[in-house]
């Protein structure tokens, strides 16, 4: 087995799906790589004058995967990425590229319509070069 590739947001659902992926990675003795996926790099102001803080989608994306890496560090060697795609195309991209043996994804938005309608784990069913672990993440 090879490199797992988990998705994220700042979610709990995504926290909890990337934390399995953690467990198996070390579990199975392979790398864990976590991705993050921004659409587009949207610039927030918050404050006035002064006292401003600027954010953009990249940077708090970044944040989050610096956190999960530092959290993770004791159950396996850690990479990241922040994919300028679509979710599911984000992660299939980066288990192509690495030849991961699964990608992780949790299971938000599976429920009621979106199962019907799609959902970012359904979408990566569909297009995943390797096995994909639906984590359940509700209660």
């Amino acid at each position: 087995m090879s490199a797992i590739v988990v998705g994220v947001d700042r979610s709990e659902q995504a926290r909890a799906a990337a934390k399995r992926a953690a467990e198996l990675a070390s579990a199975l003795g392979v790398p864990l790589h976590v991705v993050s996926a921004v659409k587009s790099n949207v610039t927030h102001v918050a404050g006035l004058s002064s006292d401003q803080v600027v954010v953009d989608d990249y940077s708090v994306a970044h944040e989050v995967l610096a956190e999960l890496a530092w959290e993770f560090r004791d159950l396996a060697t850690v990479t990241t990425a922040v994919m300028p795609n679509d979710p599911a195309t984000a992660l299939c991209d980066e288990a192509t590229r690495l030849a991961a043996s699964m990608i992780v994804v949790g299971n938000r938005r599976v429920q009621g319509a979106s199962r019907v309608l799609g959902s970012i784990a359904g979408a990566v069913t569909k297009q995943a070069p390797c096995d994909v672990l639906i984590v359940h993440t509700y209660g």
